[in-house]
């Protein structure tokens, strides 16, 4: 068995984010690593991030910086990671991706404490870099030019220290001194030579400061002092001229200014009212903003109160650390104030969003100062504020992120024509269930509803130099209305076009002219209203058109071709006819090239099922150029060009063509060919089933480049993103024409007409893969149940160290009896929950509920409390065949007191409830306490297993309570997961993978008769097949884990069922083992594996949705041509395309096994980023051309989705 993974949707969640210019001296631009993946990310006109590229690097990103050579205009990126190589790295405008500047191996690979790759720090002057390790290693890199301007790398220079440990470092502003490293650091040999740990309890962390001398190209340890034991944070304070200098120590409740020979200045940090007297405020992110005038830092902390410090000097004395409560944002990974008024906030799980800066915090609110640091006996005073509602900030865009996936299943509870993926996602007040579906979404602008039913839509501009339309043009069966874009959508009259006529296309020319092509000739409307007729002759009526700027050729009935051309003096001339001997279906000329007269090609489709591509060049017009067949009877065309027209090798079909013809069939699949923009042939046919209805093909604009929608029993789009052509359906109802649209209220988007309606539409964010409906949660997720006859979701949450609903003083108390309503059902409460989060409780406190949700509206049903201090852990549906009781019941486990490290707890309940008005209402039947945390349930043969801590016991239902039937005691650590088919049980352990068992009804006994030969740490299982397991474990790691055939064979065969052979097994093991068949090394821990077809016609494949909100697909190989194909091709690129960061590719996927049987798509589709030289080489080496692979490439991922 062969598996082909490919990345479905990126990792959501941001680990470290940067600012900088990188591409340009004035962009605004950010960039951020998503644990492997690399991504530029840049605000546009109207405020929303966009990705302007994304790279995977196949190796974990630990750290990253930007930095600037002294005199150079853009930054350079400076990474640090897993691979034992520092890389430095450049964004290239004109490739649309990064670029590799250098890269210096120091050491092993792998995240080690002794290897350097966890800590950077760069001289603010770009002169030297420090990278360092989590103990021991540091080494500082000088950074310089060679005479042709190009970044040079020195040798590594040592900084080491045995017995360290590093806990920040930072790069200080000395301006044009030499540069200087500060880091915060302990040592620990003391402690290790005293085993009564007396020495560990006495040991202090210092504030080091190194310098890198440049003449004698040296590191010095220069200075070091004790500091504060909660220094976890270093924030360099500009110097050299623009500040004093020095460091910003952020401390547990404390910031510190230090330096070199001055004393230190101590302020409190401002905490929150509500907080626990026994909870220190840490700070876990900063962003420093420079003016002409100063600078200020913004800190934040892990509760997400955003603090504005600013310093009180004279030349280099600091005399004041003023700390002012700013706003409070979600905790955040980084945050990064950029020079045109925004802040981006990478948050730690849930949405990430940017900000406009409406003040700077210069009104008085809550500050502390070191001026009024008051020391008492219990320590410092403490100075406290209240969270409020953001008022120095404004959210202008929010980027939507899965991370952290906590369970994720797809099913089709809503009868579309594809499976919805269901994941609950986020951590407290943040936590969402987000109903998935592939495609983009759209947001409704405007609806009209119209006289009639219209059959098509159009947008002219007053002239070729608006940015804007002016009109929109809508045609019905008998009539044409014309529509003026102002304030507001009205009917206008004098435009010139025929009224009483149906519109078959309109067009602005090139001399400002309008053209409305009707059924009986051609209407030329000049810029001063004089309007030119060309009727049709004889009988005969038009029954296609098509047109650009400046050519025009329209088809009669019979088939005959008229073709057109505006001519110096503004006319529409009749250049030449052509008789198809046969009724022409569809055509279209293609995009007027920059500073061209005419476009070369004209596409005609015949009712012959025959695509022709005709000669609009002078010399030979109209003359046949390539003929091809179709399987099914065309009904629309368009050309298309890729990005770039193949400039950079990154284009698909860069250095081979790059022209494309999109031709819909009357089957419901799009052809997609390859025109060469000499000869006009055609090759390299691509077909993709759209859907039950001929697809009508039309170009608009996305994002500055003509684009196509197709439109067919659902709306799709073809786009260009990155470089490569996307094929994405709209998650819109269906359309029955559309056509671009751009206003001042809507800069870019479409008009459409659905029966009779119109309707301004746009689309909310290019590249994403889904699209998410969201329904808000109360706690974090804990797992979720899919009731598909009744069509609801049950969503068990629960939240440690919260307080409990019933607790709660600061909500509205109900009008009535009923039970208090949640914060997330109200929107200003649930606003203002997601920005400071709720009350805090004590350890071992628990808040937990169990809500019901509608998917078909995304909105809760209902949600129910759990009393007596339980959280919920588990859900499952469950059928008991109990005489008198039987049915569908929903069963939750909890644990009652819980508390962390270690963990303890008053034992579990296993909750009954009975479900009511078609899954819309539960009521508590009865609930029974098991002795340990309840770690999984699944229905078994109508009965219940639940797995508690290391037994699996075997319940049936009872009046008052579940009634013990069997159990196992015997399991290794924890279960997490329980899975039934027939009469065997697979477990699924904690720390010692998975297990199978068997359930002999006539013993009453369960047994385990098959384990696993690795010790995994499991966290999620899916049933392949009878003897098959799929697992993901803690460490990142996808396998799959099968019984031999001979033993399955055996055990069904054995009348004892296994149980004596299982009873041989040594060291508490089974006696049978189980085999691995595929092992690959995501890089994410998978949190969740489901099995789903996301694409009509496809195939299944197996999904997995991993903890930083990446969703990914793992499909199985059909021939064996295609394994030896995809493997080659991954050879090779593992050769032309080594990763960015450093990474070699097969030791990464094999980071803790070997990879086996597992080709990486994510390497694959990377060969479109070659060049196009190396394309060539890689591909003849494959016995394929360029555009074979790139159509191997796109087949394989079209099965998925």
């Amino acid at each position: 068995m062969f598996l082909y993974n490919l990345t479905l949707s990126r990792a959501s969640g941001i680990q470290k984010a940067i600012y900088g210019n990188f591409s340009a001296p004035k962009a605004q631009e950010v960039v951020v690593s998503r644990g492997k993946v690399l991504e530029l990310l840049r605000p546009d006109e109207s405020g929303k991030m966009q990705i302007i590229v994304s790279t995977e690097v196949f190796g974990t990103i630990r750290a990253l910086l930007p930095f600037r050579l002294t005199g150079a205009n853009t930054d350079y990126i400076v990474i640090g990671s897993d691979s034992g190589r520092i890389v430095i790295i450049e964004y290239s405008k004109e490739k649309n991706m990064f670029v590799k500047v250098h890269q210096e191996t120091f050491g092993k690979s792998g995240s080690r404490r002794i290897v350097p790759g966890e800590y950077l720090a760069v001289d603010p002057k770009g002169r030297a870099c420090m990278i360092g390790a989590v103990e021991k290693q540091k080494l500082v890199y000088v950074l310089n030019r060679d005479t042709a301007a190009n970044l040079t790398i020195s040798s590594p220079l040592e900084a080491h220290k045995s017995h360290n440990i590093v806990f920040d470092i930072c790069g200080l502003d000395c301006g044009f001194d030499n540069p200087v490293f500060a880091a915060i650091e302990l040592d620990y040999s003391d402690a290790d030579l005293d085993p009564s740990g007396e020495a560990a309890s006495q040991a202090e962390k210092h504030l080091t400061y190194y310098e890198l001398d440049l003449g004698l190209n040296h590191v010095l340890r220069k200075w070091s002092e004790p500091i504060d034991n909660g220094a976890n944070l270093l924030v360099p304070v500009p110097g050299g001229g623009d500040g004093p200098g020095g460091v910003l120590i952020a401390a547990d409740n404390f910031i510190i200014y230090r330096d070199q020979d001055h004393d230190e200045v101590r302020a409190v940090i401002p905490r929150r009212s509500s907080l626990p007297g026994d909870r220190g405020v840490l700070i876990v992110c900063f962003a420093t903003h420079k003016t002409r005038k100063g600078f200020f830092f913004l800190l934040q902390s892990e509760y997400g109160d955003i603090y504005k410090v600013s310093l009180v000097y004279h030349e280099e004395v600091v005399s004041e650390v003023k700390v002012k409560y700013f706003d409070t944002l979600p905790p955040c990974a980084s945050i990064c104030v950029l020079k045109t008024g925004f802040l981006f906030a990478a948050s730690e799980f849930g949405n990430h969003s940017l900000y406009q800066f409406s003040a700077i915090g210069e009104e008085a609110d809550v500050e502390s100062s070191s001026a009024d640091t008051v020391a008492t006996e219990e320590g410092y005073r403490p100075v406290f504020f209240d969270p409020r509602g953001l008022k120095n900030l404004l959210m202008v865009d929010e980027m939507e992120s899965l991370c952290p996936i906590m369970d994720m299943q797809a099913s089709n509870l809503l009868s579309e024509e594809i499976p919805q993926i269901y994941t609950v996602c986020g951590r407290g007040s943040r936590s969402s269930l987000r109903i998935l579906r592939p495609g983009l979404a759209i947001t409704e602008l405007a609806v009209w509803q119209l006289p009639g039913q219209p059959t098509a839509v159009w947008t002219l501009k007053r002239s070729q130099a608006d940015e804007l339309d002016a009109l929109i043009v809508v045609s019905f069966a008998n009539a044409t209305l014309v529509l003026a874009i102002g304030e507001t959508v009205e009917e206008v009259n004098d435009s010139g076009f025929l009224g009483n006529v149906p519109t078959l296309t309109c067009q602005l020319m090139a001399d400002d002219s309008m053209l409305q092509i009707h059924a009986g000739g051609l209407r030329h409307i000049k810029a001063d209203k004089r309007v030119n007729e060309w009727r049709v002759p004889g009988r005969r009526s038009i029954v296609c058109a098509t047109t650009n700027e400046r050519q025009v050729a329209i088809a009669l009935t019979g088939g005959e071709l008229n073709y057109f051309e505006l001519d110096a003096m503004g006319q529409l001339a009749e250049m030449e006819k052509k008789e198809m001997q046969c009724e022409v279906a569809a055509m279209d000329v293609g995009p007027l090239p920059p500073a061209r007269q005419r476009s070369r090609f004209l596409a005609v489709c015949s009712v012959d099922s025959t695509i022709r591509v005709l000669s609009l060049d002078p010399a030979d017009t109209m003359t046949v150029l390539a003929v091809q067949q179709t399987p099914s009877m065309p009904s629309s065309c368009l050309f298309l060009e890729s990005p770039a027209a193949g400039t950079a090798g990154g284009d698909e079909g860069a250095g081979a063509g790059a022209l494309f013809l999109h031709v819909g069939l009357s089957n419901g699949v799009l052809l997609r060919t390859e025109v060469d923009h000499v000869t006009g042939q055609l090759s390299d046919t691509r077909t993709r089933f759209l859907g039950t209805i001929a697809p009508k093909l039309l170009a608009t604009m996305v994002a500055g480049r003509r684009s196509m929608l197709a439109l067919s029993s659902r709306p799709w789009l073809g786009y260009s993103d990155q470089g490569r052509h996307n094929l994405s359906p709209l998650s819109f109802e269906a359309l029955e024409y559309a056509s671009s649209f751009a206003s001042e209220q809507c800069p870019e988007g479409f008009v459409a007409v659905a029966k009779s309606s119109l309707r301004i539409l746009t689309l909310e964010r290019l590249g994403e893969v889904f699209n998410q409906s969201t329904v808000p949660l109360r706690y974090t997720p804990r797992g979720f149940a899919l009731d598909t006859i009744n069509k609801v979701v049950y969503v068990a949450e629960a939240d440690h160290a919260v307080v409990p609903l019933a607790e709660r003083t600061d909500l509205p108390a109900p009008m009535d009896d009923s039970a208090p309503k949640g914060p997330e059902q109200d929107e200003e409460t649930s606003g203002q929950e997601q920005q400071f989060g709720g009350p805090r409780g004590s350890a071992g406190q628990w808040a937990s509920c169990v809500r019901i949700v509608d998917p078909a509206t995304a909105d809760t049903v209902a949600a129910l409390e759990l009393d007596d201090n339980e959280g919920a852990s588990c859900v499952c549906l469950v059928r008991f065949d109990t005489p008198g009781h039987a049915g569908t019941y929903l069963a939750v486990g909890t644990a009652q007191g819980l508390s962390f490290n270690p963990r303890q707890s008053d034992g579990g309940f296993v909750r009954i409830y009975s479900i009511g008005e078609g899954g819309r209402s539960l009521e508590l039947l009865h609930k029974t306490r098991v002795e340990g945390i309840v770690g999984a349930l699944a229905a078994f043969k109508g009965r219940l297993l639940v797995g508690m801590e290391t037994t699996l016991r075997l319940y049936d239902l009872g009046k008052k309570k579940l009634l013990r039937k069997c159990e196992h005691r015997k399991l290794p650590s924890f279960v997490t997961s329980i899975q039934v088919m027939g009469e065997r049980i697979y477990v699924g352990d904690l720390q010692e993978s998975f297990h199978y068992m068997r359930y002999k009804r006539a013993e009453n006994s369960l047994y385990i008769y098959a384990d696993d030969i690795v010790p995994r740490h499991v966290t999620a299982g899916l049933l392949m097949d009878y003897d098959t397991m799929a697992g993901g474990d803690k460490f990142g790691n996808l396998f799959m884990t099968r019984l031999p055939a001979d033993t399955s064979a055996q055990v069904e065969d054995d009348p004892t069922g296994g149980k004596f052979s299982a009873a041989g097994g040594s060291l508490n093991s089974a006696g049978h083992k189980l085999q691995d068949v595929v092992h690959f090394h995501v890089g994410d821990v998978v949190k969740a594996l489901s099995r789903a077809t996301l694409q009509p016609g496809g195939q299944e494949s197996l999904l997995y949705g991993t903890l930083t909100g990446a969703i990914g697909a793992v499909l199985p190989f059909t021939s064996r041509e295609d394994v030896d194909f995809f493997l080659h091709l991954e050879m090779h690129l593992r050769q032309e395309h080594p990763p960015l960061c450093g990474r070699d590719h097969l030791a990464y996927r094999s980071s803790y096994f070997p990879v086996k049987d597992v080709i990486d798509g994510d390497l694959c589709e990377q060969f479109a980023q070659l060049s196009a030289e190396k394309q060539r080489v890689v591909a003849e080496e494959l016995d394929r051309t360029p555009g074979e692979v790139l159509k191997k490439l796109e087949d394989i991922r079209n099965k998925i989705m």
